[in-house]
């Protein structure tokens, strides 16, 4: 058909009519820097914007002699080199050679500004910064509901952990009515008692980001009782409301990660906390037990019952002695009172009665002497086996005899 192009023929044109163009070939333009962005690769991409319009641009490695300075967000500088079309894209941007400092941006005058004079009022004091709660289970957000900023906090909330609670605040985070939707959220969740509250978005330029950059925001986030976790952008990205905050987190995911705790992680330092415990636990079970031991051994040793039993065992080793010497005692006492009785048996009158002796007495008074008696007396006479009684018919006296038996 006449007349019609393929897309790469059309921007192969357009390219063409630039490359022709004098004026693009070799241009200075002025603007202020924003979306910066350092490549792997050694390439710089950024834009160049005014009030009314921005315009994409790249430096390339190799033109990196070119540049002075570290190149960043809000700066004014002056990029030389030349105006051309990328063709895959479809897009005319600049091609810098040479790029020089023209003077701090607007927007960044105003971020420096307001940064040294929150400084100033102490507003960025460790002191005022309030600890993030290790075991957060009520977690507010402050971002917008239809953003990549929030699905990126749920998903990392529900692998992280299922069981924690996410409350969401819907707020506008750029343009016009960001302040102070963004202000409300905070207040809003405040009231309700959380645990903590993330305050962010995803990344954009300095003026997509500078609803966080207000005095209005950051002091709201100062008031707030509760815990308030910055995560603005990406982690290059820094914003007022970072210094302001109790914790700033590089990107909402970063955000999750630090807010959520990971609850398999938490299930097993809980069951190693265990398993220690039990092993402190058994090792003083054991100590006492081993300690309960030695005082059992050494109550032991001290019982009065053992004392009693040893003393009661004593006393029957002493009444046995006692009783050998008792019996010993009374054998040989028996011995010598058979001895005793016999001798004694032997001066009994009775024996002597039995040897022929007689026992012989007057009116029941013994007689020892024929003095005693007369003629006519009657005696009596006990003999071994009975009594006599017998008249005295004469007495003798026996003393001549037992002299001449002496003699």
């Amino acid at each position: 058909m006449a007349g019609v192009y393929t897309v790469s023929q059309i921007n192969a044109y357009i390219k063409h009519l630039f490359t022709e163009d004098f004026a693009l070939s070799s241009i200075s333009i002025k603007g202020e820097v924003s979306n910066c962005k350092y490549h792997s690769s050694g390439h710089i991409y950024f834009t160049l914007k005014d009030g009314g319009a921005c315009l994409a641009a790249v430096m390339f490695a190799g033109n990196r002699s070119g540049l002075s300075f570290t190149l960043k967000e809000g700066q004014k500088v002056v990029a030389s080199g030349s105006v051309n079309v990328y063709e895959r894209d479809g897009k005319y941007q600049l091609y810098a050679k040479n790029i020089v400092l023209d003077g701090e941006g607007d927007l960044y005058r105003k971020f420096e500004e307001l940064k040294g004079r929150l400084l100033e009022m102490g507003m960025f004091e460790k002191e005022y910064k309030k600890p993030i709660p290790k075991y957060a289970m009520n977690i507010g957000i402050v971002t917008s509901g239809t953003g990549a900023a929030i699905q990126d906090i749920i998903n990392i909330s529900r692998r992280r952990n299922p069981y924690v609670k996410l409350y969401l605040y819907s707020a506008t985070v750029q343009g016009d009515g960001a302040v102070p939707s963004i202000i409300s959220g905070i207040n809003c969740l405040d009231d309700i008692g959380l645990d903590v509250i993330i305050v962010g978005r995803g990344g954009g330029s300095i003026e997509d980001l500078w609803a966080f950059n207000d005095e209005s925001v950051a002091r709201a986030i100062f008031a707030c009782k509760t815990p308030v976790v910055s995560a603005v952008g990406h982690e290059t990205d820094t914003t007022i409301a970072d210094y302001v905050a109790d914790m700033r987190a590089p990107t909402p995911s970063a955000a999750a990660e630090l807010t959520v705790f990971d609850y398999r992680k938490y299930l097993e330092d809980i069951d190693g906390l265990r398993r220690m415990l039990d092993k402190l636990l058994q090792g003083k079970i054991n100590a006492y037990r081993s300690r309960l031991e030695n005082y059992g051994l050494r109550l032991e040793n001290k019982n009065p019952v053992k004392k009693i039993n040893d003393k009661r065992q004593q006393l029957d080793n002493i009444y046995d002695r006692l009783y050998e010497k008792i019996k010993m005692k009374l054998s040989s006492d028996k011995s010598r009172l058979a001895v005793m009785a016999e001798r004694l048996n032997n001066m009994s009158p009775l024996t002597r009665l039995d040897r022929g002796f007689a026992y012989v007495a007057s009116e029941g008074k013994t007689l020892k002497s024929i003095s005693q008696v007369k003629e006519g007396d009657i005696i009596e006479v006990s003999l071994r086996d009975g009594n006599i009684k017998a008249g005295v018919i004469s007495t003798e006296n026996n003393r001549n005899i037992l002299e001449q038996n002496q003699i």
